[in-house]
């Protein structure tokens, strides 16, 4: 709109969004909101502020004020009064579907919420619509975020899940819509639940019926319209959307006009005539003549006509009387009003206006209003499917060609300082450069047919300059000519049948560095895609070839292709493009490997690995039309293939944008007319220009700006080199180009205005091919520009991207005018705000979606750039900033990332720890901590990934194209270290010691505080030492441990950063080999324990701090060490159990003879614990059984295989190991097994699989003989022979319970396990099932202590950050109950495996609605319960005990106990 508003603004397509002169979508002509019911009249306030012009006037009051946006979603339904349960439906046995409708109120949407009692990752609603009565339902226009049009015929949208339920909400706003219809699917099992075989068919409320007599005017009904759109937000609609919500306002209309509502009530509510709200505004004086509404237009007219200036309040009021005083000077002429308001829409009014300075401002925006939206709106849980590693490809046979040359490598020897391959048509040229005996010996060898000449020459420069070779050089048959030789080729044999041509030069002279020649034959010259062939003789002494190994964990084949065709590729940009393009569909199908290959291909061209630019000539155009076709193929990619978006994002930045073939072709247009318009032909602008016309590169976009900078700092040439060298340009490099830079700029100082104008409209240029990630040309692109500048080419034009949310030019203007501040607050949450805004069109299909990819990477990068100048900020910030920070750039990571559920839970403890601290709460340090420790988990994993997916393929790749070792060696770190993850972990760094002094935690928790001295000994995992045993005493500093490892022989200490549960099984060996155990919080600490390797230390720990110092080797045999030696006489034995004829028995069956401990306990505990406390049922596979089933005739071959594999064992074979455990399922069940096991489990009471089917009772037999088999995990065996057990000797009952699908699980030790303190209790909680917490799952769980004389005051000393919980449906559990769990002295418990019926599911973990978390009375309670039950079991035995529990709905049971070790 520019110099007139049509008649479509002031009708329905109020609701659009408009391009503004320049191409930019703008805000519509109102932004209304509604205010308060009037108490009395107020005069009309305007108001312009921003670019938009806001008006408080009787009919539509205006704010600027961003609002958030009301998008529909599947979120966890609520209850309120107004819904009303409309169906509830049994699918599959236990599992019921129910369907809450709310009726809807005046102007809002009927909502139908969606529960069932089914969780999966893969759940989805395949629904529609019914409308008009019709039996086939239709999509409606609006859906929740996530749904996905399924092949047009359906709706399909995620529920979202809750530990074992599944929810989400729809909300329907079209009053024609009857019915909803669906199916539900869980996708990835292709189950289908339907409704008795039909689909589920849900009516919905109706409305009033409408009277239709009655109407209401069409200005009414754009008004109301308008107060929908505002009221959702300002969403984006398309035109049927449009229609929807313009008939829905009429609909709401006329309900009111049927209930008694007259017409001019329904107006007088409407445009507010009686609105008494108070108002700060300035007010003006209501004209008698001239209605407020056609002032309000007419001074929009003004506005825009003056270039949408940012007015301060008096300079509104001035633009309103102006506005005013135009239309009643119409009116003073006779005009009517209509006629006037004919005129104002035709833009006929005359107006006086001056187009203000574009870079003035009036007004400056300090900081964005953030919307508050819910987190879970940028969830993706986008996973790779994992590719096999072991890619078998079929050797590719070798040419005639290399087949001769491999066996003159092998004749000669030496080692191969280059060897090319020149594709010619369909024939090779193969050349190969070796150095033996100190000669350099280049040997050429083709397929060519007929006779052919070599015409060639030395070079002494990489340039390729001619010089004549030293006359003992030439072959016989050579002929010297003016500075040049010919050689012809002669051939190998006549007789082959694949004969080659072929001829060798030597050349002892060490000058020499390269070989230019091309081929003459029949008459005609031969060269290199127009250029010289050339040939170099030195490698590169830094690349240190590694061996290329299999490519294991790499697309092999893929990186096979990209090495075989760098030579190609090594031509100019535009050849590397089109192969990188050509390529695209087989990387797409070698799956997230295949991507990592190309990234790594690119990244390496990207920092200068490869060679960008070999003797060919390229057109810009051509590099830019390659670039487009590119990011066209990987735009594809990112759209069909959301699982891999990541990586097609980490590609995209490193190739730039490319764009419209014109756009490529201004490069080299341009300069001309920069060298034209500033007289600047000669030197190093005409050197510049040559390197440009031949073949641009990223590095143009750096001389750019050395150039520009060297112009402001009024010509200072050292300057112009800092810019370079600090962007990796040499001089070097300048001179290595094809097109080399050999002088200095050297400008005149009348040139320096043209120059900075000039060059500064070329920087876009550059920029718009070169840079993908360029903030400024990636905005541009999106909202559209021409190119106008003086002397350039006029008519280059980008359109603006269509459908971007309102609002989001001056979002973008308001990042450009802030990005250089040095507070970066603002600028951060104007940067984020942007990418949320953009989020939900990068999952929609869109013409130009690699514009909006680049804009939204540019933003990303802006982020990271912030934030690194934000750290100063930071230095004197307290807690509640710094967090305030390591949000936003969290929230950035999450935006990137493909699979983000777990950031996103960690950055909803963040804003949960930012709340209780402004709330004065004084767990939020300790609750922070554990945000903390999951965020560093959360990073650590991310960094895994990069290092699994990228590094095997840069290791490969780069080994096959000679990258210099220490690129590829940093290949993954330089990737972490350029993304939001290094931010982040930056900011964790600077906050740790902040948290941990506030919450009092120290720089260690102590998990076993023994007193020791020992040789400092560094290693990365625990688990790669734990069957090592060390010969002297020895203090381990340890980078990982997961919890579940042994401690090796000879070790006194175990110092870690990692954190491992104080009640995991490691903290368990570690207590009763009373070794020091220990984890560090200090990365300082730990550094200096590092450095001291092979000292001599003596630790001192108390329960919270270790201190520790050097000493003397004197001191060592004074020290106390494990007594737990190798070669020691072992005081423990094991009495082998005997079959004694049950195949199962009952818990009131429990003996020593024919259980363990476990089981006996357990039985025991029943009728002796308080009522409140639960015990399962139990019944047990006995003592001997295992032997028994081993023995019988069904079985015969399978204990032929384990006698055998336990002699090899016996032989120290342990490989046979895992033989053994593979062995033992292949046991087939006795049938007198099954049918004692069936009576026993049900006379007690608990379900028989086998009742479900014969494989839910397969299932069951398979975890009983897991159970068995974990007699021969790696662990168990290797704990037993540190000890002296007889292994054979170690037998295996079978403890059965059915299992109990728990909120909660703890254990409890009811001695203090760190302090030794029995007057309190130590326990741990975890959510889920009790598998997290004594098994090998990262992060720490919750832990309490609780005083036996007051078990109802528990205190909280760590908040959970296990990412991780395991749930499960209703089942069975399969206990291992060894006789080597009974051994006093002995930790035999943990060693072997408890196996499920069913697999657990894991689930991320959200514990910001956590009651345990955010529950204080509920927290009290499930802890001071678990306090209570473990001190009345202590009680009972007498004795301290290790207990093992779980929470279902509050209720407490407890599935095992044992002596406390």
């Amino acid at each position: 709109m520019s110099n007139s508003i049509s008649n479509d603004l002031l009708n329905q397509s109020l609701l659009r969004s408009k391009l503004n002169s320049s191409g930019i979508p703008a805000n519509t002509l109102f932004q209304a909101s509604r205010v308060k019911a009037p108490t009395r009249k107020s005069q009309t306030s305007k108001k312009f502020h921003g670019n938009n012009l806001v008006v408080g006037k009787p009919n539509l009051a205006m704010e600027s004020r961003r609002r958030s946006s009301v998008v529909p979603r599947a979120v966890l339904a609520a209850d309120t009064d107004s819904k009303q349960l409309a169906e509830k439906f049994n699918l599959d046995g236990s599992i019921e579907l129910q369907v809450v409708v709310s009726a809807p109120t005046l102007g809002s949407a009927t909502q139908v919420e969606i529960q069932v009692t089914y969780s999966s990752d893969s759940l989805l609603l395949h629904w529609g619509v019914i409308k008009d009565g019709k039996e086939k339902w239709v999509l409606p226009p609006r859906r929740p975020d996530g749904t996905r049009d399924y092949k047009n015929k359906a709706l399909r949208t995620p529920f979202s899940k809750s530990g074992s339920n599944s929810f989400l909400k729809i909300e329907i706003d079209d009053p024609e819509v009857q019915a909803i219809e669906f199916l539900i699917v869980d996708e990835k099992k292709n189950k289908w639940f339907k409704n008795n075989g039909n689909n589920f068919h849900v009516n919905l409320p109706t409305k009033e019926k409408q009277i239709s007599s009655v109407s209401v005017p069409e200005e009414l009904v754009q008004i109301q319209a308008y107060l929908r759109w505002e009221r959702k937000g300002k969403q984006m609609y398309t035109p049927e959307q449009e229609k929807v919500e313009y008939e829905a306002a009429r609909t709401e209309l006329l309900e009111e006009a049927a209930r008694g509502t007259s017409i001019q009530e329904l107006r007088t509510r409407l445009t507010k005539k009686n609105d008494g709200g108070d108002t700060k505004k300035p007010s003006l004086p209501v004209s008698k003549g001239i209605p407020n509404d056609l002032v309000q237009i007419q001074a929009y007219i003004r506005w825009e006509k003056a270039g949408k200036p940012n007015y301060l309040e008096e300079q509104q009021l001035r633009e309103f009387e102006e506005a005013r005083k135009e239309l009643e000077m119409e009116l003073e002429k006779g005009v009517s009003l209509d006629e006037i308001r004919k005129k104002i829409i035709k833009g006929e009014i005359k107006t006086k206006v001056a187009k203000q300075l574009k870079d003035k401002k009036y007004f400056r925006v300090e900081r964005i209003q953030r919307k508050n939206r819910d987190l879970m709106h940028i969830l993706n849980k986008y996973t790779a499917k994992p590719v096999d590693e072991k890619i078998s490809v079929k050797p590719k046979s070798l040419t005639a060609v290399e087949l001769f040359a491999k066996a003159k490598e092998e004749k000669d020897g030496g080692p191969v300082l280059n060897r090319s391959i020149f594709k010619i048509d369909n024939k090779e040229l193969l050349v190969i450069v070796t150095k033996p005996a100190g000669r350099t010996k280049i040997l050429l060898a083709t397929d060519f047919k007929e006779p052919i000449t070599l015409h060639w020459a030395l070079s002494k420069n990489n340039a390729g300059k001619w010089l004549a070779p030293p006359p003992e050089v030439p072959p016989p048959g050579s002929v010297s000519l003016d500075g040049v030789v010919e050689t012809p080729f002669s051939f190998s044999s006549r007789e082959s049948a694949n004969e080659v041509q072929h001829l060798e030069i030597e050349i002892e002279e060490d000058s020499f560095r390269g070989m230019p020649f091309v081929i003459q034959s029949a008459g005609k010259w031969i060269k290199n895609n127009g250029s010289d062939f050339y040939v170099n003789f030195a490698a590169r002494s830094s690349q240190a070839r590694k061996d290329a190994g299999d490519g294991n964990g790499t697309a092999k084949a893929l990186l096979d292709k990209i090495a075989e065709m760098e030579s190609e590729a090594q031509k100019s940009f535009m050849h590397r493009f089109n192969i990188a393009a050509d390529l695209m569909d087989q990387a797409k199908d070698a799956g997230e490997l295949g991507l990592a290959a190309i990234m790594v291909w690119i990244r390496f061209m990207a920092t200068r690995q490869l060679i960008w630019n070999k003797n060919y000539n390229v057109k810009p155009r051509e590099i830019s039309k390659a670039q487009d076709r590119l990011t066209d193929n990987l735009q594809s990619i990112y759209t069909s293939h959301p699982e891999y978006r990541e990586l097609l994002r980490m590609i995209m930045s490193t190739v730039g944008r490319g764009g419209e073939g014109d756009v490529g072709q201004r490069i080299r247009d341009e300069i001309l007319v920069i060298q034209r318009n500033n007289d600047c032909k000669g030197g190093m602008m005409e050197e510049w220009h040559q390197k440009l016309h031949n073949n641009t590169s990223p590095d143009d976009v750096i001389i750019c700006q050395a150039l520009i900078d060297y112009i402001k700092s009024d010509f200072d040439i050292d300057v112009y080199w800092k810019t370079l060298n600090e962007n990796g340009i040499t001089k070097e490099r300048l001179l290595s180009y094809d097109r080399g830079i050999h002088s200095e700029p050297n400008f005149r100082a009348d040139q320096k205005e043209g120059l900075l104008r000039d060059l500064g409209n070329y920087m876009r240029t550059l920029k718009a091919v070169h840079s993908g990630a360029d903030l400024e040309s990636a905005i541009t692109n999106c909202m559209g520009y021409r190119s106008e500048g003086q002397g350039f080419m006029v008519g280059v034009q980008v359109n603006a991207i269509s459908g971007l949310p309102s609002g989001f030019p001056d979002l973008l203007q308001f990042v450009l005018e802030h990005i250089e501040d040095k507070n970066v607050k603002a600028l951060l949450e104007g940067l984020l705000e942007a990418r949320q805004e953009l989020r939900p069109l990068l999952s929609k299909p869109n013409s130009r979606l690699k514009d909006l990819l680049f804009l939204d990477i540019a933003l990303d990068s802006a982020v990271r750039t912030a934030m690194e100048r934000g750290y100063e900020e930071l230095n004197t910030a307290g807690p509640e900033k710094i967090m305030y920070f390591i949000t936003m750039v969290l929230e950035n990571l999450a935006l990137s990332s493909d699979d983000n559920e777990d950031l996103i839970y960690c950055l909803k403890g963040w804003n949960q720890a930012v709340g209780m601290l402004k709330s004065n709460n004084n767990h939020w340090a300790l609750y922070a901590k554990s945000v903390l420790d999951r965020t560093r988990l959360a990073l650590s994993s991310k960094a895994e990934w990069y290092q699994r997916v990228l590094q095997p393929s840069a290791e490969y790749l780069g080994s096959l194209l000679g990258v210099d070792q220490w690129a590829v060696n940093i290949f993954t770190e330089e990737i972490i270290r350029a993304g939001s993850a290094a931010s982040l972990s930056s900011l964790l760094n600077r906050l740790d010691p902040v948290l941990r002094k506030t919450a009092h935690l120290g720089s260690w928790q102590v998990i076993s505080p023994v007193e020791v001295v020992g040789y400092v000994v560094v290693v990365d995992e625990l688990l790669a030492v734990q069957n090592k045993s060390y010969g002297h005493p020895t203090i381990l500093v340890a980078k990982s441990v997961k919890g579940e490892e042994e401690i090796p022989d000879g070790t006194v200490a175990v110092l870690t950063p990692d954190m491992p549960d104080v009640l995991s099984h490691v903290s368990v060996r570690a207590r009763n080999g009373k070794v020091c155990f220990a984890t560090c919080f200090d990365q300082n600490i730990l550094s200096d324990l590092r450095a001291r390797e092979g000292k001599l230390l003596r630790l001192k720990p108390t329960s919270a701090d270790i201190t520790y110092s050097e000493v003397k080797e004197d001191e060592l045999a004074d020290a106390i060490t494990n007594p737990l030696k190798e070669g020691a006489p072992s005081t423990l034995t094991l009495v082998r159990k005997q079959f004694n004829g049950r195949y199962a028995i009952s818990s009131e069956e429990f003996t020593s003879e024919m259980v363990g401990a476990k089981s006996r306990n357990i039985s025991y505990l029943k009728g002796k614990v308080p009522s409140w406390v639960g015990i399962p049922t139990s019944v047990a596979l006995p003592f001997g059984v295992f032997e028994k089933a081993l023995s019988d005739d069904s079985n015969k071959e399978v204990a032929t295989k384990l006698k055998i594999l336990k002699k090899k064992l016996k032989e120290e074979e342990f490989g046979s190991l895992k033989e053994i455990r593979k062995t033992v399922l292949q046991l087939a069940a006795p049938p007198q097994l099954v049918q004692e096991l069936k009576t026993k489990m049900q006379s007690s009471g608990m379900p028989w699989p086998g009742d479900e089917g014969e494989q839910r009772w397969k299932q069951a037999w398979t975890a009983i003989k897991k159970v068995w088999a974990s007699k021969w995990n790696e662990r168990a065996y290797f704990s037993t022979r540190k000890v002296k057990l007889d292994h054979d000797y170690l037998c295996m009952a079978v403890l059965v319970q059915e299992i109990i699908n728990a909120d909660y699980a703890f254990v409890i030790h009811t001695t203090n396990p760190s302090s030794g303190d029995d007057s309190e209790i130590y326990a741990e909680v975890v959510k889920g099932l009790g598998e997290t917490l004594v098994g090998a799952y990262p992060g720490r769980a919750l832990s309490f202590i609780c005083k036996k004389s007051d078990l109802n005051s528990p205190q909280v000393l760590g908040y959970p950050s296990k990412p991780i919980g395991l749930f499960i449906r209703r089942s069975i559990i399969f206990r291992s109950d060894s006789n080597g769990e009974d051994l006093e002295g002995y930790a035999g418990a943990g060693l072997y495996d408890s196996v499920p019926m069913d697999e657990e599911e894991q689930v991320v973990l959200d514990y910001s609605s956590d009651p345990l978390i955010v529950d204080s009375n509920f927290r009290h309670s499930i802890l001071s319960s678990i306090a209570r039950a473990g001190s009345a079991i202590e009680e009972l035995y007498g004795s301290p005990q290790d207990i093992e529990g779980v929470i279902r709905d509050g209720k407490l049971c407890v599935v095992q106990t044992r002596p406390q070790m």
